[in-house]
This record gives C-alpha cells, structure tokens and sequence, in this order.
C-alpha cells in the first residue's frame, strides 16, 4: 500500500466512524441498539453496496474476538458491584443453566422444524442462546428499570459469553464426537480457570494501581485496559475462557477505589464504542445481502423458536429457587437482546470448516437484524405494561467530574514548607485573587474542606482552584505570604519568583 492509499483508507475509516457516531443519536431515540446502524452500513459499504469484497472469516473473527475483549472489559469497568452482588447466584445460573437449556430447544427446533442435521442444530443453539453484552448495556441503560432486573440482565450478559464461545468450539470439531461428561469438564475447567485468572489480575491491579504515582492521569485508563487484556489473553493461553476473566478483572478494579475512577470509566466507553463500530461494519461487509433472502423464513423460525419458547423456559428454569416474580421473569425473556456476539461466533464454525457452516453465519445475521427490530423498540412499552417501568419513574444520571478545561480553571497544589511564614495564616487572610479558593486541606493524612477560618499549619498540603487568567497572580500571593506572612504586601513583598 503506498502512502496516498493509505491516506486515502484511513480517510474512509475516518467518515465510517463519524457516520457511526452520529448515527448512534438516531439509533437510541428509536430505542434500537446501534449494532443495526453499524451492520447496515457495513452492508452499505459491502459489495451489493459499494462494492468492497470482504470474505475473510478467518480475520473476521479474530477482529471480533478481540472487540468482545473489549466490550466486556468497559461492561466490568462500568459494572457496580453494589448493583449486582447479591445477583450474582441467579445470573450465574442463567449464564450456564440457561444457556443449556436454550441450546438444546433451539436446536431440538431447527432439527425437527427445518431438517438440520444434529451438529449444525447444536451450533445454531449453541451461537443463539446467550444474551449479547454490547446490545444489552446500550439498550438497558437508558431505561429506568429497577436495580435487580437491570442488574441480572447486565451480568447474565456479561458471564454467558464464556460458556457459549467453549459450546461453539466443542461443536465446530468435525466428525462431531458428543460426550457429555467431556463437554462438563471442559466447561468447569475453562470457567473455572478463567474467573480465577480474572480475579486474580484484578486484585492485583487493585493493590498495585493505587500505590505507583503514575506521572500522568490518562495512564490509569490505559493500565486498567491493560490489566484486562493481560487477564484475557493469560487465560486464552492457558486454554481458559479469556472472556470471563476480562470481565471479572474488569468489575475488581472498578469497585476497588482506583483513582481517576470518572476518567477510567469514560476511557472504556469511547474504546468500547469504538470496538462496537469497527466490529460491527466488518460484519456487514461479511455478510451479501442477495444471499439472505433465502434463509429469511429459516432465520424467522430459528428465532420464534427461541424467543416465545427456549429463552422463557431458560429464564423459569433457572431462576425458580430464586423467588423472582413472574411479570420480571416475563421481561428477562423478552429482553434476551442478540447482537455482536452471535454474528462473531457464527465465524468459528466456518473457519473450523464445518459443511454448510456459511448459511449459519446467514441465519445468524437475519435474525439478529429482524428481533432486535422486534425487540429493542418494545422493551419500554412491555416494561410499562408488566408494572415494572412506572409513569413517574426515574432514572439514574451518571453524573461525570467536570473537566477543569471547560471551566478554564487549573488544579494547583502547594506544600507549605516547615519555615513558612503561612504558618498560622488563615485561609481568608491569603487574600486569594478573585476567583481563587482553597478547596481542600491534607493535614496528617487527613482530608478536610476548610472554611474562611481555618488557620494553615506547616506540613499543610493546599488545593487551590484558580482561572487560567489568575493562575500566575494567585502563585505569586502563595509566594508572597509564605515569605513575609499575612502582611507580605506591606512589606513589598509581591511573591515575584525567585
């Protein structure tokens, strides 16, 4: 590729990114996840569109492998632990009981419905059955929905990923040898390991992050995505699922009091949406439109199948010791929102070689486009109609630290020196330039906001908030009277740097 290609590919991937931002506005007033947006302008950009021929599976799912990494790094990140600890034992539940139970309806449906022979029926349940991360933490938080059943289908969606990518790969050997007893081994060890490798990294992030002084705060973010990645990929090469590890990595350090933790939190976001993005247009451009008509009504019953029969047996099932009333219940089975993920576990089997693997990866795209349009704009109004949405209700605003940028205001800080004449100054006799304050104190290790009377003691560390257009005149008052004391100006003494 010579240079001017690369400018002018870089300049497509550019307006493919702003096109995807933008639209995204569009997608979420429509209550639609922005997965369709991006799909249908990979479809756009394909070659029924505007003619880019995409067909490598192989790299198509290795992109995507590593933007589910990501997603599900943000989803732990962006996870309360307060919000989800006492769902834990009924999402887990869901996460692998349930995924076996809808793996084995659905499968039993495209066996006996549409004549699929038994492996190709095991790898459409198998790539259909588990609720898809990105689709549901787009969707779900922008509705006020009760903590419990927003938290569920958070970490349902956040745990399942992991056993229905190890059911994908069991089932994409060919000659297909089923044992159940390998099948529960192989998921108990690769679980297992994962979360253990998952939490592990974690903590160790957590105790370490906190005590290195980084030199600058947009490290954090980074070493925090790092650990994630390092807590993935260290179980994918152990043969462990990298996807729960990345997950649970992800909740311990966002619930372990890591600093910088609003910067951290929008960092994952804008990589996650731009994972979304990137991932989702590949697949579009994977997928010929003239080739999916065929497999419209397959896709159709695939997915009724699925969502008025093995997700609401699933959701019974796997949460009939939990006492979960049954409007909620009625709700997590309609809200069973399929995205991203099956798309991209529809590449395994077709880069395994598995025959007529390439009409899954057609069904698979159909019915993610057809029920998320069914789905998605319907979640709202069913929630209203089952009493879980009331009229009033409100909704939890994540309110963000306003960047001192955009208040054209700097962060200063001050040691007062043990030969200071500041000693025994109070905070209103430093006579700061308008608008300067004092904001908060460090005393023996102790943090306090001080008041106009609070007198400054050597050893003192000042946070002091200023413009940009006082910063200098309010460094040279802190210089005045840590020479001269209160009275610095009187003596002449105008704090000018030494």
């Amino acid at each position: 590729m010579s240079l001017e290609q690369l400018y002018w590919v870089l300049l497509a991937g550019a307006l493919v990114l702003l096109a995807g931002v933008v639209g995204t506005r569009v997608a979420r007033g429509a209550g639609l996840p922005s997965l369709l947006l991006f799909l249908a302008l990979g479809v756009l950009l394909g070659e029924d569109g505007l003619g880019i021929e995409f067909d490598d599976a192989e790299l198509a799912r290795n992109v995507g492998t590593t933007a589910l990494a990501v997603i599900l790094v943000e989803g732990g990140l962006t996870t309360k632990w307060s919000d989800v600890r006492k769902l834990v034992a009924p999402a887990g539940i869901l996460a692998t009981v349930g995924v076996g139970v809808s793996l084995v309806v659905t499968a039993a449906g495209a066996h006996f419905l549409l004549g699929f022979d038994w492996q190709l029926a095991l790898l459409l349940g198998a790539i259909v059955s588990s609720t898809d991360s990105a689709a549901v933490f787009s969707v779900l938080r922008v509705l006020p929905l009760p903590r419990r059943v927003a938290g569920l289908l958070e970490a349902e969606s956040g745990f399942n990923d992991a056993p229905t990518v190890i059911l994908v790969l069991l089932f994409s050997v060919t000659p297909l040898v089923f044992s159940p007893g390998h099948v529960v081994v192989s998921l108990g060890y690769e679980l297992g390991v994962g979360a253990l490798l998952g939490l592990g990294v974690g903590f160790l992030g957590a105790v370490v992050l906190p005590r290195i002084a980084l030199p600058a705060s947009g490290l954090y973010p980074l070493a925090s995505f790092g650990l994630g990645f390092v807590a993935f990929a260290g179980s994918g090469a152990v043969h462990a699922s990298g996807f729960i590890a990345a997950y649970l990595c992800g909740v311990v350090l966002a619930n372990s009091g890591l600093p910088h933790r609003s910067a951290t939190r929008s960092f994952a976001e804008g990589l996650a949406w731009l994972a979304q993005i990137g991932l989702f247009v590949l697949l579009g451009l994977l997928v010929t439109p003239t080739g999916l008509t065929v497999e419209i009504i397959p896709a159709l019953v695939v997915g009724l199948v699925l969502l008025l029969l093995a997700r609401p047996l699933a959701v019974v099932l796997s949460l009939i010791w939990f006492r979960v009333p049954l409007r909620e219940q009625a709700f997590l089975s309609w809200a069973g929102l399929r995205g991203a993920v099956p798309i991209v576990l529809a590449t395994f089997p077709v880069v395994q070689g598995v025959p007529n693997s390439q009409r899954l990866l057609d069904i698979v795209f159909v019915l993610v486009m057809v029920f998320t349009v069914v789905q998605g704009p319907s979640l709202r109004p069913l929630a209203r109609w089952l009493g879980i949405l009331p009229r009033e209700a409100t909704r939890e605003v994540l309110v963000e630290a306003a960047p001192l940028d955009v208040l054209d205001a700097e962060l200063l800080s001050m040691s007062v020196p043990p030969d200071s004449a500041m000693h025994a100054v109070t905070v209103r006799e430093l006579r700061l330039p308008e608008p300067g304050v004092v904001t908060l104190i460090i005393r023996d290790r102790h943090t306090f906001v001080p008041s106009p009377e609070t007198g400054i003691e050597t050893g003192d560390e000042l946070f002091i908030v200023t413009t940009v257009a006082q910063r200098q005149a309010t460094e040279n008052r802190l210089r005045a009277v840590s020479r001269r004391g209160r009275l610095a100006h009187w003596f002449g003494e105008r704090g000018d740097p030494a």
